[in-house]
């Protein structure tokens, strides 16, 4: 028995001539091409789904052949054999390509920039993070957060590794997990492939931040900011506080008056801007109760208490201390706003005088024991407030016993 030939051969569907209406031309089980009045061929396949008419576009020729035309009608009827709706079926597919192409990994990191702006993070945070996906933009930035996977992530880390920045591919890798986690929340894809590369990169070696830790050179310092409040109030004021508190920079930096309760002596630092995301009070001495109530007179009492010169929106920048400690005639090397906690530290565990559960509570620690961490829930409050009490005391008997030397600084 003879062959049956195919309805339209490959020379049909080539030289099939144009007229001034549409023309179609039937390859059999509903397969057909459409040959519009400006030339242009579409492949459509005819069908019946529950009843009612449809057609399914399958594309245009040439780009897509006799033979693949056929194909793709092929794979068509399977699905409406089983029940399905092949013209649908292409919509949720296109809505899905288009869904994933528009939760690319720059796109979701900019979505969790302004999630934590909202949250009142640091604007600094912010553009220290912003830089960091910037450098990402070239690797991975506009692939679809789906078909990110562990390899490309490790391409990043390790390009700045081979650069010397081991600091900066930490941290890349930090935030590239903060994009994942928060994309999981969103229901954007089911993994976190940051995971899959700890360790792929050196670790920095530890930096330490500069301090001093010779009393009398530190009574030189307390003498020279004490000079320096006296024209520069509300910088002095806070170089003061870091030394009889001794907070993290940013702490204090972004301190709200709504956090200072100057009646019962104490300051509640938010979890937002502790290190460790917890509640944490601080008790105030007379020393930092007094500085305090100056400043409210000129800051207060709403807003930042240190807001940046001219900017009372914004708070103080984290250059202001550095800059004010170099123009006293301590260099970064030598001492910075963060070395005040060290010093403090330092000089608390060297009396006995308090326990070390006292002392680290103080500085906002977090006992690295999780089991010990479960059951030392408490603050030491009790004995935190005489321990601020006895340390301001003692940075005044630091301070006073240097005041008799000359201390030079910027010309002031």
């Amino acid at each position: 028995m003879a062959k049956q030939r195919d309805k339209l051969t490959d020379k049909e569907v080539k030289n099939a001539t144009i007229s001034e209406r549409l023309r179609k031309l039937t390859d059999g089980r509903g397969l057909q091409l459409w040959i519009m009045p400006t030339g242009a061929k579409y492949w459509r396949l005819e069908f019946r789904h529950l009843g009612r008419r449809k057609l399914l576009a399958l594309g245009t020729y040439p780009d897509v052949s006799l033979a693949l035309a056929r194909d793709k009608a092929d794979a068509a009827r399977q699905h409406i054999s089983a029940g399905n709706d092949p013209t649908l079926m292409k919509r949720q597919q296109r809505a899905r390509r288009d869904f994933e192409a528009s939760n690319t990994f720059a796109v979701i990191a900019g979505q969790l920039v302004e999630k934590k702006r909202k949250e009142g993070r640091a604007e600094v945070t912010l553009a220290k993070m912003q830089w960091i996906i910037a450098k990402l933009q070239r690797d991975f930035g506009s692939l679809p957060i789906k078909a990110i996977r562990a390899p490309e992530i490790v391409r990043a880390l390790q390009r700045e590794e081979a650069n010397g920045n081991l600091e900066t591919a930490r941290r890349m890798r930090t935030v590239i997990g903060e994009v994942f986690r928060y994309a999981m929340q969103l229901g954007l894809t089911s993994s976190d492939p940051s995971v899959a590369t700890r360790g792929v990169v050196a670790n920095p070696a530890p930096k330490h931040h500069a301090a001093i830790f010779d009393e009398g050179r530190f009574g030189q310092l307390m003498t020279a900011i004490a000079r320096f409040a006296e024209t520069h109030l509300i910088t002095g004021a806070a170089l003061q506080l870091m030394a009889y508190l001794y907070p993290r920079p940013g702490e204090l930096r972004q301190a709200d008056w709504s956090e200072f309760d100057l009646a019962k002596r104490l300051w509640h630092v938010p979890a937002i801007r502790m290190k460790m995301r917890d509640n944490h009070v601080k008790p105030l001495p007379d020393q930092a109760v007094k500085i305090l109530q100056s400043l409210r007179l000129v800051t207060g009492p709403k807003g930042f208490a240190f807001p940046a010169v001219g900017r009372a929106n914004r708070p103080m920048s984290e250059n202001t201390m550095n800059a004010a400690l170099k123009r006293l005639g301590f260099s970064g090397e030598e001492h910075c706003p963060h070395g005040f906690r060290a010093t403090a530290s330092t000089f608390l565990n060297a009396t006995n005088r308090f326990s070390v559960d006292a002392i680290e509570h103080s500085l906002a620690h977090r006992d690295k024991d999780a089991v010990r961490r479960a059951y030392a829930r408490g603050d030491a409050l009790s004995e935190r407030v005489p321990m601020a009490q006895w340390w301001a005391n003692h940075v005044d008997e630091l301070r006073d016993a240097s005041s008799s030397k000359v201390v030079r600084f910027g010309g002031l």
